[in-house]
């Protein structure tokens, strides 16, 4: 699904205008990235959790260069952490339907 499949469906979902689910789409993903520039996370109970994570310096293999060494730089990445509802779901964990109460049956009359 892309991002314009989504704003589609979000508009069937929620009653509203496609402009309106675009620009919750928008807002959203601006929400997040300011958060995570700032350093904080965003959790979504159930779905999950948006992190910033530090990648440190290292060394490494120029790869156009096999014998050449160079040194990678730290970096900031985005990382994300799934709910648990989000990973019972994709493991195939369905919630159970309420239990209702038992239908009782007539019992056959001895005539």
């Amino acid at each position: 699904m892309n991002k314009q499949a989504l704003i589609e469906r979000l508009a069937e979902e929620s009653k509203v205008s496609k402009k309106d689910a675009e620009r919750m789409i928008e807002s959203l993903v601006n929400i997040i990235i300011s958060e995570l520039k700032a350093g904080r996370e965003v959790t979504i109970t159930g779905f999950g959790t948006f992190l910033a994570r530090t990648r440190h310096a290292r060394g490494g293999v120029n790869p156009q260069k096999p014998n050449e060494r160079i040194e990678i730089p730290a970096v900031t990445v985005a990382k994300f952490k799934t709910g648990k509802t989000l990973k019972d779901a994709l493991k195939g964990k369905v919630e159970e339907a309420p239990k209702t109460a038992p239908v009782e049956t007539p019992a056959p009359s001895a005539e």
